[in-house]
């Protein structure tokens, strides 16, 4: 899952940012409502956390831009006030869910995580291909019934594999799915995970690479 998280609290959106992506999912950040507007018009993201108070374009306004855009892109909106009134109008505007601050974490994942479902074609918590299996809500995978001890990354990276199902997965979709808006368009972070991660899933590989096309499982 690909998520922006938009405050212009720095603290509480960076905090929010690596707690989210201890939960296995690629976080981008922005502190400004028009920074925040231009990345999500070229980058494609499940979930943005949307704060209604921003400097440079209103959280209520970015939220009219994603629904203009037709974006499948999911909005969790986030405001100082509970009023219900407020609450209405975020609505109105296009978002998908209200969180009133201060809000406990584990509820915050627990709202990001449902909207990413809803973002496009639901995958199962529970993926298997073979003896691999991945666990996605307890943020494990095994093969054959052994714990494959991979980090965040190499989990990601496997989840995307598997929910493809068969199907070609190109170095670019995993830049796309895995890492943030930080990443070098042309680094080896694809291959170097890669390598690592049929290190740990052993013999026989079960990741087949396809020059010019990409690996499937």
């Amino acid at each position: 899952m690909r998520v922006l998280v938009v405050d212009d609290e720095r603290s509480l959106a960076d905090l929010v940012a690596a707690g989210l992506t201890r939960q296995a999912m690629a976080v981008d950040v922005a502190y400004r409502g028009d920074d925040a507007d231009e990345m999500l018009a070229v980058n494609d993201y499940d979930v943005v956390v949307l704060d209604r108070d921003l400097p440079g374009m209103h959280g209520d306004s970015v939220a009219r831009a994603v629904a203009e855009r037709g974006a499948a892109t999911r909005i969790l909106m986030l405001t100082a006030s509970g009023d219900l009134g407020d609450r209405v109008r975020g609505l109105e505007l296009g978002a998908d869910d209200y969180l009133a601050k201060p809000f406990e974490y584990p509820e915050l994942v627990a709202r990001v995580r449902a909207l990413g479902r809803r973002s496009g074609p639901a995958t199962p918590p529970v993926l298997r291909r073979g003896d691999i299996v991945l666990d996605s809500s307890r943020h494990t995978a095994t093969r054959g019934g052994l714990d494959l001890g991979l980090s965040t990354k190499e989990l990601m990276v496997l989840e995307a594999l598997l929910a493809a199902d068969g199907r070609v997965v190109s170095a670019e979709e995993l830049l796309e799915k895995v890492w943030d808006v930080n990443v070098d368009p042309f680094t080896n972070a694809v291959r170097v995970t890669m390598s690592k991660l049929r290190r740990k899933l052993g013999a026989p590989d079960p990741i087949r690479t396809l020059p010019g096309r990409g690996y499937q499982l």
